[in-house]
This record gives C-alpha cells, structure tokens and sequence, in this order.
C-alpha cells in the first residue's frame, strides 16, 4: 500500500513539473514573439522612412511568418497544458508555415541573383540548387497539406 501511494504522489509531482516546464515554455515563446513583431515593425518602419520598403520586404515578411511559427507553436503548448496530451496537428502546421516560408525565401534570392543580367557559373549552380530546393518543399508541402486533410478527416470522436 504504501509503494502505491508513493507511485501515485510522485506521479503528481512530475505533472506538476511538466506544468511548470510548459508555462515556462509558453512564457519564453510569448516574449520571443513580442520582440520579432517588435523587430518586423521597426523594420518596417525604417523602410518606410528610408524608402526602401521595396527591397525589405522580403525581411519583413520573413519575420512576420516567424512570429506566426511561434504562435503555432505557442498555440501546441497550451493545448498540451490543458489536455495533456500532445496533438499532431499544430506541428504540422508549423511544418508548412516554415516551409511555405522557406519557399518565399528561396524564390525571392533567386530572383535577386537572375536581375542583373548578369550570369556566373556561380550564379547558375546556385539558381539550379534552388530550383531543386523549391521542387522538394513544393513536394514537402504537398505531404504537409494531405497529412493534415488525413488527420482531421480521420480525427477520433469525442463522446
């Protein structure tokens, strides 16, 4: 009986503890997310102010997708504090946010390095890497979106 009641307390005592990691988790992720709109907002006003909100944009965005990760993010860790239970789906999106992310990234660079006029050896391996890279996050993306569909189509009911 009392290796029960031993089990049953520090059982308590890790949930407890996982508890507190997540709220501190979820506290971190929350100040991270203030500060990078923060950044994208100064950014962008300093574009503004200079104009040259034409080429910062790419920077703005890119910031901007990255608080939207670490919403996602912070949206998982307050499901798993309140249910308990780690849910899939909330990392996938975040998987497709960041690829999605990616994607603009890459297309962007490769626009830059083709508008010159300008062609290198250097220039045309990296443009053919990126095109490759772009192939498999467009590929990535593609499973990303069909896991999903799956998941929510064959979602567990609750009774």
């Amino acid at each position: 009986m009392p290796e029960a009641k031993m089990r049953t307390q520090f059982g308590g005592f890790l949930a407890t503890g996982e508890v507190v990691i997540y709220a501190a988790l979820a506290v971190l992720l929350f100040a991270t997310a203030l500060a990078t709109i923060g950044n994208a907002g100064k950014m962008l006003w300093e574009s503004l102010r200079h104009w040259s909100i034409a080429t910062d944009t790419l920077a703005v965005l890119d910031q901007l997708l990255l608080v939207l990760m670490l919403v996602e993010i912070l949206h998982t860790v307050r499901i798993s504090i309140h249910s308990h239970v780690l849910v899939t789906e909330p990392f996938l999106v975040v998987g497709l946010i960041a690829s999605i992310r990616r994607m603009l990234v890459i297309t962007l660079e490769a626009a830059s390095l083709t508008k010159g006029g300008i062609w290198s050896s250097d220039g045309s391996s990296i443009f053919r890497a990126s095109m490759y890279e772009l192939g498999l996050l467009g590929v990535l993306i593609l499973i990303l979106v069909f896991s999903i569909t799956l998941l929510r189509r064959y979602a567990p009911t609750e009774e």
